[in-house]
């Protein structure tokens, strides 16, 4: 098991809690992102800032962390690869489980499978991970620039939102034979 790193950013202390059920604090504070977050053509790009409002209550089980975060997503639309740029707000909501303990009360290390929750590891908690997953789930799978974005001309690439009646006078080859006969040449008067 790796012991968390307690001058991350985004790793928490909670030893004022204590284990009391019931007790509980708000914590508002912003970080700046160390790693990427997204999928894609839309992320959330390292160095951005991230601005948590949270509510850390003490459970019997451990400590629930709940709240919201405020990131600013970039990327590009999928119809006509504009860049884009907005404000997400994410709510995030996890249990955070105390250390498995023996009967004098020292912890005990345990093996992590998948659907154990996230423990608390010498009174630090993480929020990486509930933030990169509240953030990508949230995240639109075709991002648009507005929602009636036209994209791009199948023929020559331009942007149809620029140019909404943009027309080609391409002919399918197929019948390019018989636009031919739809030419009328000019009939000379004597």
């Amino acid at each position: 098991m790796t012991h968390l790193d307690a001058s991350n950013p985004l790793v928490l202390d909670v030893r004022d809690l204590g284990r009391r059920a019931g007790a509980m604090k708000t914590k508002s504070f912003t970080v700046e992102l160390t790693e990427e977050l997204g999928i894609g053509v839309l992320n959330v790009a390292q160095g951005s800032e991230v601005e948590f409002d949270l509510r850390l209550e003490s459970v019997m089980e451990g400590v629930l962390v709940s709240g919201t975060a405020l990131v600013t997503v970039t990327g590009e639309c999928s119809r006509c690869l504009e860049p884009l740029s907005y404000d997400l707000e994410v709510d995030l909501q996890e249990l955070y489980e105390y250390p498995d303990t023996d009967s004098r009360g020292r912890e005990i290390e345990a093996d992590f499978t998948e659907e154990d929750l996230p423990k608390i590891q010498d009174d630090l908690l993480d929020l990486e991970s509930l933030l990169r997953d509240a953030v990508v789930l949230a995240l639109p799978v075709q991002p648009l620039c507005k929602s009636d974005c036209l994209g791009l001309c199948v023929e020559c690439g331009q942007n149809l939102n620029e140019q909404p009646e943009h027309e080609h006078d391409l002919v399918d080859p197929r019948w390019s034979a018989l636009a031919d006969l739809t030419k009328t040449e000019p009939r000379n008067k004597d």
